[in-house]
């Protein structure tokens, strides 16, 4: 990285304009830190919301028949915990953070667009309000699955469609409005002397995913759009009785859906790059190749929407074009996860909680990586296809992977957020609970694919039975393992001892050159890199 110099009274001379008081500070606030944290704690509560629907969902599952819920709420429950987590978790995690911690890495007082910042959060809640309403409709939620293929969406779906349709547009408005604001940022606000190959990994990582986000978001507006006027208006881009195509559903939605998991992932990687190197008291091995990966995954993430649409029926060349492509992005993300290794190898590395989850990280995210790359082979995919096969590979992706990163920056960065440091034997429980009880969960779906259990069905073979009964169990343990996480959180924010400028002895980058907790107004004058 680079050294860093500055006079320490003069970066802070803005705290004694201390946080505002009172309810309406939250309202109103343009202040990055204090957005960061209403991000936070918002997809910490749809986290518990997503997860209360997976419980409903392994409940059913516990046994084969019909126990608990109808059929038409189980859809509704696979559909709306899909688009909670997705929409409501993890990306609003990622942008908290990116809101808490970008300014303070780059050396900026704020973030460019401040007042715009609090609009793209503000409309979150309501957008999420009108999601979860639409539940309780007559005719129920959304009961089409998170991909909302037609005619399943348009045909075939309930009134509420309209209620969902509005929510998708307001997300991806706030998406928007916060890659706009992240990529502004980074650009013109940076600390004199920080070049581009100085930035933390996490900040290039976000920079890229804004770009990402700004490139995808519209289609995704313009496909929930077309299905709102097939459902509602008498349009037929969808229906092939009206000279539309089905299929053309599914192109238009994954050219949107796989750059998606991309965004829901870059940032992880540059979390895992901060921490890694911090715990093994070691520079990040390979720091200029894991930019121009990042980059290179990026790109390639636009070329491999349709390795989803394998069993559509495609012409032969398509099929081969998009598995190379698919086998292609493998490449970076290897090179990423080398690294990271190359980074730990004869470090002097310590388990701190935010470490172990970083291991955790890069061993199941692997895992989700090679299931990835057997789903890429197209003759193997047709028997993988619908499966919950393809329910574990992309849960070891999203939950080992997006999700763990989220609580692996938790850890890392809550001394400098709070002023305290969090209870680390609490902190090892919750890390051996959730990473155990995660495995039970995901691990044997790969065999109930293998075998040919469908997904997103309520009822299954007796064969299946004993399985599912295992992975119930682990998702019961690891949805109440999350509740240690929100123990350890409040108890770190009320008390526990003062945290240092810098509590990690290999921690790197500007935000450990201020004081914890982070004051209101961190850089007034930017710090001098040399």
């Amino acid at each position: 990285m680079s050294t860093i110099t500055q006079d320490l009274p003069a970066a802070h001379d803005g705290h004694h304009h201390g946080a505002p008081k009172g309810l309406m500070r939250w309202v109103l606030t343009t202040n990055h830190k204090d957005i960061g944290t209403l991000y936070l704690w918002f997809s910490f509560i749809m986290f518990l919301t997503g997860g209360a629907m997976a419980m409903v969902i392994r409940a059913e599952l516990f046994q084969p028949g019909l126990q608990l819920v109808e059929p038409n709420f189980f859809n509704q429950m696979t559909t709306v915990h899909g688009l909670v987590m997705v929409f409501g978790a993890v990306m609003p995690a990622f942008t908290g953070l990116a809101n808490w911690l970008i300014p303070m890495m780059i050396g900026a007082p704020d973030m460019a667009l401040p007042r715009m910042n609090n609009w793209s959060f503000w409309i979150l809640p309501f957008a999420f309000t009108i999601l979860l309403s639409s539940l309780f409709m007559e005719g129920g939620g959304p009961n089409f699955g998170w991909t909302f293929y037609a005619p399943l969406s348009t045909a075939y779906s309930p009134d509420s469609t309209a209620l969902f349709v509005f929510s998708i547009h307001i997300m991806g408005i706030s998406s928007i409005m916060g890659a706009i604001n992240v990529i502004v940022t980074i650009v013109n606000m940076r600390a004199p002397g920080m070049t581009w190959m100085k930035l933390p990994l996490f900040v290039w990582t976000w920079l890229i995913t804004a770009f990402l986000l700004i490139a995808v978001m519209p289609v995704l507006a313009g496909v929930v759009t077309m299905v709102l006027t097939d459902k509602f208006f008498g349009t037929s881009f969808f229906d092939a009785a009206g000279g539309g195509d089905p299929v053309m559903f599914q192109h238009i939605f994954w050219f949107f859906g796989h750059p998606e998991v991309y965004i829901m992932i870059l940032p992880s990687f540059g979390i895992i790059s901060a921490i890694v190197p911090a715990f093994s008291r070691k520079r990040l091995f390979g720091y200029s190749s894991m930019v121009y990966a990042t980059a290179s995954i990026a790109i390639l993430s636009f070329l491999v929407w349709a390795h989803h649409m394998f069993t559509t029926g495609m012409p032969v060349f398509a099929e081969l074009f998009f598995m190379y492509c698919t086998m292609l992005i493998a490449v970076p993300t290897g090179v990423k996860v080398f690294n990271w290794v190359a980074t730990m190898w004869r470090g002097s590395i310590s388990f701190e909680t935010p470490m172990l989850f970083a291991i955790a990280f890069i061993i199941l995210f692997t895992i989700g990586g090679f299931s990835g790359l057997m789903l890429a082979i197209t003759p193997v995919d047709f028997q993988y296809h619908d499966t919950y096969f393809v329910v574990a590979h992309f849960h070891y992706v999203l939950v080992t992977g997006a999700i763990f990163s989220i609580m692996a920056a938790a850890y890392y960065w809550l001394p400098k957020w709070t002023g305290n440091m969090y209870d680390e034997k609490l902190g090892k429980i919750h890390f051996w609970c959730s990473v155990i009880s995660v495995n039970v969960l995901f691990f044997p779906m790969h065999f109930l694919g293998l075998a040919g259990m469908p997904r997103r069905i309520p009822d299954y073979a007796i064969q299946f039975a004993d399985v599912n009964q295992i992975v119930s169990i682990g998702g019961f343990a690891f949805g109440l393992s999350q509740l240690i996480f929100l123990a350890v959180v409040l108890k770190c924010i009320k008390s526990g001892e003062k945290a240092p400028a810098k509590p990690w002895d290999g921690a790197e980058g500007l935000e450990w050159t201020i004081p914890s907790p982070a004051p209101y107004h961190s850089f007034s004058t930017p710090p001098e890199i040399k």
